[in-house]
């Protein structure tokens, strides 16, 4: 994996007016949407105070590094002159380009935090920091006299980030971050820090105490269906996810993405999502909330406290769709005694059940929800922003058909 990028910023005004673009620089980090140090590199370099709004073009052969060129918005008149070239062309206005990718977008939603921070009598104390943009999120930090504020903003299909928060605090609210401000219109959240750091290195004891923690919550929120689909979550139940495969195998430029072979296997799989949804049924495990990204990185910990980060991708379905996300994540020698974790926790919320069987019906229709998942930010997210998942659902298509064809799956 590469571990660094190359970066050229086309500069806009306040009013989109190109006004030319700076000479490439190198910056560490190799994510695209991670921007912290691109606007901190534009700064030291060419005293240019900018908000990068979002990507205009990748040369890379992989889903990160190589060299990026954004859109950035100039905020303040930087002390020297800018040594500027002709900006060329930034695209036409999009339909699906989110309100934080167009110029004034992040100043907006920061006066909208500002007002939050002062109802309930918080007061920003220095200025914001640019930590993430893409099409699935804006990030800011905010510093307080009583600590940093994190500010996101997310796409329509992401609504309920706020709202899952709020319900999942009422419960527990030790698992969750803060939330501070919460502006549904608007799709933004105003969430208080978290000790620690995102536990992307958790030792196995760790490991295990976020399996057995989730599983408390998802089993605390069984007989809460309704509350959760008022908070806005997608139905990935049974009926539902089937009928979202089915659709999804149809398209055509789904289809030509594959074989004739993998298309014929995944048409067998998909007529055969009934059967494994009945035999499902028969493990004993009730719906309730799916986490949808659950894997270390998402948990922050200071080494005692456990907090659950990044609740956009949230549904209704089997509780067990997580632990294939999680797994991918564990060191491979710790992998099984985690997995066995996980499935005596659930015998113990439900004793008479059988987890293990459900881990291994869900195998290949947790990888098609997946393929769900991207196909549907791909249909709601603009052409420049596309680069992120464009593999994706290919992907996870041919990973379901894989599982599909394992013994005992």
């Amino acid at each position: 994996m590469s571990t660094a990028r190359s970066v050229s910023l086309v500069l806009c005004d306040a009013a989109g007016e190109l006004l030319g673009t700076l000479p490439a620089f190198t910056v560490e980090d190799p994510w695209w949407q991670e921007v912290e140090s691109v606007v901190t590199t534009a700064r030291e370099r060419f005293t240019a105070e900018v908000f990068i709004l979002r990507l205009l073009d990748v040369t890379s052969d992989a889903d990160n590094g190589g060299h990026a060129t954004y859109l950035a918005e100039l905020v303040t008149k930087p002390m020297r002159e800018l040594p500027l070239k002709p900006a060329g062309d930034a695209g036409e206005d999009e339909p699906l380009r989110q309100p934080w990718a167009r110029p004034g977008g992040v100043s907006t939603t920061i006066a909208w935090a500002d007002g939050a921070l002062a109802q309930i009598g918080r007061t920003r104390v220095g200025p914001v920091v640019q930590i993430k943009t893409w099409n699935l999120s804006s990030v800011l930090q905010l510093p307080t006299a009583d600590g940093d504020v994190w500010c996101k903003s997310v796409p329509p299909f992401l609504t309920h980030e706020g709202s899952i928060i709020a319900l999942v605090g009422e419960d527990d609210p030790a698992v969750v971050p803060p939330l501070l401000a919460s502006d549904r219109e608007h799709r933004t959240v105003l969430l208080g820090d978290v000790a620690g750091a995102d536990d992307w290195n958790a030792p196995e004891g760790r490991l295990v105490a976020m399996v057995q923690t989730l599983v408390r919550l998802q089993a605390r929120l069984v007989d809460r269906i309704d509350d959760l689909f008022a908070a806005g979550l997608p139905d990935w139940r049974s009926r539902a996810l089937t009928r979202l495969v089915e659709t999804l195998v149809a398209r055509a430029d789904v289809r030509v993405q594959l074989t004739g072979p993998e298309r014929a296997a995944l048409d067998a799989l998909t007529e055969s999502l009934p059967g494994r949804f009945a035999e499902l049924d028969t493990c004993g495990i009730p719906d309730t909330v799916v986490h949808g990204d659950f894997h270390p990185g998402n948990w922050r910990s200071d080494g005692e406290s456990l907090v659950l980060l990044d609740w956009g991708d949230v549904g209704v379905g089997h509780p067990m769709l997580d632990i294939s996300s999680f797994l991918a994540y564990v060191p491979e020698e710790a992998q099984p005694r985690v997995r066995e974790a996980w499935i005596d926790a659930w015998r113990r919320e439900r004793p008479g059940s059988d987890p293990a069987a459900a881990d291994t019906v869900l195998a290949p229709i947790e990888a098609l929800r997946r393929a769900v998942i991207y196909q549907r930010f791909l249909d709601r997210i603009e052409p420049s922003e596309r680069r992120y998942h464009e593999a994706d659902v290919r992907n996870w298509l041919r990973a379901a058909i894989e599982q599909a064809a394992i013994p005992g799956e």
